[in-house]
């Protein structure tokens, strides 16, 4: 048995996974949120509790933990919660088993080979090239960004901090948020437009008659709360958030698609864009991402696809853990 698990800065999710019938499924799930605990080891350790009886009769063999941060020798301090997770000290927890972490969107990327065509959305069917490139980008509490490269017959997956290259905007609306995020930040990054806490972000810079602050601990406003203001109240102002938030989201998105020439295709997921599929089938999306001037044509021929599945990330986690057996 394998333990895999999806670690963001909002909610984690655990599971345990399991050959059956020749494939590897998952036999337990279990969804925490991050606000109730004060650590990832003492969320493990409950989980680990909870279905001890199923371990000593199935012994983890291997883990993989996809975490929202940038790895150091087997080290993540997360970006947007104060967790550390240490694979030494998960070794202590766990035994001398074969532990990687990685991050998170390492783990989505490396899922996307176990999608079937239900999990995907069509957006832009594009002129796939067989073997080319493809960008993974998914916005959440943070924005993740992975490439997929073709190597040596199987796509090897790269990593970076792609949601906090510098955000540019792309029409005057954008620019006027900009300008007031400016005035509360030394450089606007992709992140700050482009998550869950980014859409909070652009629904105040456009009330420009009101102070602007980039915490989300002052008013209790939040990106749920913003969507509902536009899907149950149609508000003005949350509408136009959401529009901008799409239009960015597609322009970024197009950014990463042009550095790596994700000829392959372009994968778009995380919890916003699941959450808000009406604006995305809408256009808003695609309108940004062939915002472009020359290279517009270049985008129109490189697929784009939403991935519907909730479990994107620990589907990776699980193809990295079971890659530890080998």
């Amino acid at each position: 048995m394998i333990l895999c698990a999806d670690v963001g800065g909002t909610k984690t999710l655990l599971g345990l996974f399991d050959a059956q019938g020749g494939a590897w499924q998952a036999i337990v799930q279990q969804r925490y949120l991050a606000r109730d605990w004060p650590s990832f080891d003492a969320l493990l350790d409950d989980f680990l509790r909870q279905h001890q009886s199923l371990i000593q009769v199935r012994p983890i063999r291997a883990a993989c933990l996809g975490v929202a941060g940038p790895v150091d020798a087997g080290v993540v301090r997360m970006t947007n919660l104060n967790w550390t997770l240490d694979s030494a000290r998960l070794k202590q927890t766990l035994g001398p088993i074969p532990i990687r972490l990685v991050n998170d969107f390492e783990a989505a990327a490396s899922g996307i080979d176990s999608l079937s065509p239900q999990d995907l959305f069509e957006l832009q069917p594009g002129r796939p090239t067989p073997g080319g490139n493809q960008l993974v980008i998914g916005a959440g509490t943070g924005l993740g960004v992975a490439w997929r490269v073709w190597r040596q017959g199987r796509y090897e997956v790269l990593t970076g901090e792609g949601g906090h290259v510098g955000y540019s905007p792309i029409n005057e609306v954008q620019a006027r948020c900009m300008a007031r995020m400016r005035g509360v930040v030394d450089r606007v990054v992709a992140e700050h437009v482009v998550s869950g806490p980014g859409l909070v972000h652009l629904y105040r810079a456009l009330d420009e008659g009101a102070p602007f602050s980039m915490s989300l601990d002052d008013s209790g406003l939040s990106a749920q709360e913003v969507v509902r203001r536009a899907r149950e109240q149609s508000e003005p102002r949350a509408l136009s958030a959401v529009k901008e938030f799409f239009l960015s989201y597609g322009a970024i998105a197009a950014s990463h698609a042009l550095t790596l020439l994700a000829r392959g295709g372009v994968f778009v997921a995380g919890g916003m864009v699941t959450r808000l599929m009406e604006p995305v089938k809408d256009g808003a999306f695609l309108a940004g991402f062939h915002r472009t001037g020359p290279y517009s044509a270049l985008l129109e021929s490189m697929p784009v696809h939403v991935v519907t599945h909730p479990d994107l990330g620990l589907l990776g986690a699980a193809v990295i853990a079971r890659g530890l057996l080998d």
